[in-house]
């Protein structure tokens, strides 16, 4: 009886090993998948804009993790509607969202991608600073400010 329990035992033992090691999606690597990216804004700006009901922003998401994410929508108190646009050849069209991959960044700058303000409640000034919300798939939601600079601020790329 004793050794029939010990045996029981060991199995169960085993198998729970076993069990613990998978994941749901069949990788073995459970940890990977619950993993969130780190994820860093830098050189956000808004140029100051010429019209009255829209603006453009934009900024650099850097990801220094093995985890990709997505950045999934962009919110602000001070308009409307706040989209997410991609140029391509130099035609700008609303994405649904923009890949940011492991170990790599987004970049969104003017001619680019871009985030898109509509519909703005005030006209933002040099000096002023504008609060946006970034969601993110995986990251969840990232606050930061897009300091509003002179119409034609342009950083160089580095």
């Amino acid at each position: 009886m004793n050794r029939r329990t010990t045996l029981v035992t060991a199995v169960a033992l085993t198998t729970g090993l076993v069990l613990a090691g998978c994941s749901t999606d069949g990788s073995g690597d459970a940890d990977v998948k619950n993993a969130k990216p780190e994820l860093k804004v830098s050189g956000a700006f808004m140029p100051e804009p010429v019209m009255d009901d829209m603006a453009a922003g934009f900024l650099t998401v850097k990801n220094d993790s093995d985890v990709a994410d997505k950045l999934t929508s962009v919110t602000s108190n001070i308009s409307g509607e706040v989209q997410i646009h991609e140029t391509k050849n130099q035609k700008m069209r609303e994405v649904k969202s923009f890949d940011i991959p492991a170990d790599g960044q987004l970049n969104l700058e003017r001619g680019g991608s871009h985030i898109m303000f509509l519909k703005l409640k005030k006209k933002p000034q040099v000096g002023e600073k504008v609060a946006v919300e970034l969601h993110f798939e995986k990251a969840g939601v990232i606050k930061t400010e897009l300091p509003v600079e002179e119409t034609t601020h342009n950083p160089k790329k580095q």
